[in-house]
């Protein structure tokens, strides 16, 4: 099973790919990366940006579910660009009938940590150890991408 977790954002969108064998008992790292949007474009220039690297990445590696960080609300003037954003992300994958999980970010540390409140480090070594990896994903985005697809896997 592939996997497709998503750390939704308006700049950066990181996302994570992972590939289940429930056989083997293992769980893989394929990709994991950010889509970044072009700061001088527009908002709906950005939302298309988004939506069109998005597709390429389900095209590319044809998940069966794709994870969506819930948004975390803030009191900042990036909230609303962000929750259309996640809007984008969640019309792209419904339009290729992806089944779609949501998660807030609360739930993705306790699935991971067994503590709802870790810090970032304590995530990233749990998405580093349950993945096999030598080297922490970077960006923080990407990590954070992986640890909502991880959750995905541990919540069916």
């Amino acid at each position: 099973m592939i996997i497709l977790g998503i750390d939704p954002g308006l700049a950066r969108v990181g996302y994570g790919v992972i590939e289940i064998e429930p056989q083997a008992g293992r769980q893989t790292m394929l990709d994991c990366g950010i889509i970044r949007t072009d700061p001088g474009r527009s908002e709906g220039e950005r939302m298309v940006e988004i939506s069109r690297d998005l597709r390429q990445l389900v095209r590319t590696w044809r998940p069966q579910l794709a994870v969506v960080e819930k948004f975390f609300f803030y009191r900042s003037s990036t909230t609303i660009a962000v929750v259309q954003a996640r809007g984008v992300l969640l019309m792209t994958l419904a339009r290729f009938g992806i089944e779609i999980a949501e998660f807030p970010p609360m739930q993705i540390k306790q699935a991971l940590t067994g503590n709802g409140h870790a810090d970032k480090d304590d995530v990233l070594a749990a998405v580093m150890r349950e993945l096999d990896l030598d080297h922490p994903p970077r960006p923080d985005d990407a990590a954070d991408a992986l640890a909502a697809a991880l959750t995905g896997w541990f919540q069916r």
